[in-house]
């Protein structure tokens, strides 16, 4: 039972990361059904403008972590400008191809501008480790699952309760019947990729902090992870989004507590396909019916 607990903190811990990116996949793919590929990388150039400000700025975590909000925030809308916007009304495919090239960009530019050396993450939080009857939880999981949480809340706020966020939902509903009352698509598509993108960004300066360690290709594997837990829980689905990432990360702390470390990933892939057979539409997805 006290590995069982010790597995269940860890578990939430990086659950919380992947449910953090998970929520820029699903939200993108709601608004305009793309997969955008480059996500995971935005949450990688979050990860290095935190290591940047922390060491050159000395900026404490805090500010660290909401100007990697802004930066990627800033990222995510600049990509679907130049990247996406033209490609809107093109096949899904080309849209897809492009997320596929945006994220090689990234990585390639980043590995060729800062090498792909792996570089020490500043600890600007020091670790403090307490025990809770057997258990051990440091002070940097607290305030990741809590910022994590609280992030989460933030958004859902957002999107139930802000003017932006009721447009958001109408656009994913039907773009043109919104354009008919007066929502602009191009606006409400550019803040949905700016909060994803934000998101990400809070997720790469936590992840750092967590694990001490940062690289350019730092973002393709749990990328891949949180467009696995979008999709577990439904894709579209915020609440399924975050719900998907927390269990992403019990699976793959509980498959290493087994001594499995060395399969953790194709867990997650089986567990993936084993739901999409028994539910098709992810947890909290909603069927849906399309003209063919």
């Amino acid at each position: 039972m006290q590995t069982l607990g010790q597995q269940l903190i860890n578990g939430l811990s990086l659950g919380s990361i992947y449910a953090l990116l998970a929520l820029g996949y699903t939200m993108v793919y709601g608004i305009i059904k793309l997969i955008n590929f480059a996500h995971g990388d935005i949450y990688m150039l979050g990860a290095f403008w935190g290591y940047f400000v922390i060491n050159q700025l000395h900026f404490n975590f805090i500010w660290a972590m909401l100007s990697a909000m802004v930066f990627c925030a800033l990222l995510g809308v600049v990509i679907e400008y130049f990247a996406y916007r033209p490609l809107r009304h093109s096949p899904r495919i080309t849209a897809l191809i492009t997320a596929i090239g945006v994220s090689f960009l990234l990585e390639n530019g980043m590995t060729y501008l800062f090498t792909a050396n792996t570089r020490s993450f500043p600890q600007v939080i020091k670790t403090v480790t307490y025990h809770l009857g057997g258990l051990r939880i440091s002070n940097i999981q607290l305030l990741i699952l809590g910022t994590a949480c609280l992030l989460m809340l933030l958004l859902e706020l957002i999107i139930k309760r802000t003017k932006m966020g009721r447009a958001m939902r109408a656009v994913s509903v039907d773009p043109e019947a919104a354009q008919l009352v007066g929502i602009n698509i191009n606006h409400t598509i550019s803040f949905t990729f700016a909060l994803g993108s934000a998101m990400a960004g809070a997720a790469g300066v936590l992840i750092g902090l967590y694990y001490n360690s940062i690289d350019p290709l730092m973002g393709m594997t749990p990328g891949i992870k949180a467009f696995v837990a979008a999709v577990i829980g439904g894709i579209g689905s915020v609440p399924g989004a975050s719900v998907g990432g927390f269990l992403i990360g019990l699976l793959e702390t509980g498959v290493q507590a087994i001594g499995l470390s060395a399969y953790k990933d194709a867990v997650v892939y089986f567990v993936l396909i084993v739901i999409l057979l028994v539910l098709p539409a992810g947890i909290f997805g909603k069927k849906t019916k399309e003209k063919v």
